[in-house]
C-alpha cells in the first residue's frame, strides 16, 4: 500500500477510535493531517478570542518546513498507535 493509501486509511480509521484523545493529541493529529494534506500553514493567525481557531493553527504552523510525505508517515503512525 502505498503512502497515500496509507493515510487515507488512517484518516478513515481516526474516525473509528475506541477513545477519544485528549486535546493536546487532538491538535497534534489535526496538525499533522493538514501539513500532510496541505503542506505549510496559509492564511492569518486567527485572532485572540477564537482560541480554538487559533490554536489549531499554531499547531499546525509547528510543523512548518516538515516534507508532506514526513506528515503523512508521522500521522500514519500516530493513528496506528492509537489504535492499538
Amino acid at each position: 500500500m502505498s503512502l497515500q493509501e496509507q493515510f487515507n486509511q488512517a484518516q478513515a480509521d481516526s474516525k473509528n477510535l475506541s477513545e477519544r484523545p485528549d486535546n493536546m493529541t487532538l491538535l497534534k493529529i489535526y496538525a499533522l493531517f493538514k501539513q500532510g494534506s496541505s503542506g505549510d500553514v496559509t492564511g492569518e493567525r486567527p485572532g485572540m478570542t477564537d482560541f480554538v481557531a487559533r490554536a489549531k493553527y499554531d499547531a499546525w504552523a509547528g510543523l512548518k518546513g516538515t516534507s508532506q510525505e514526513e506528515a503523512q508517515q508521522q500521522y500514519v503512525d500516530l493513528i496506528e498507535e492509537l489504535k492499538g
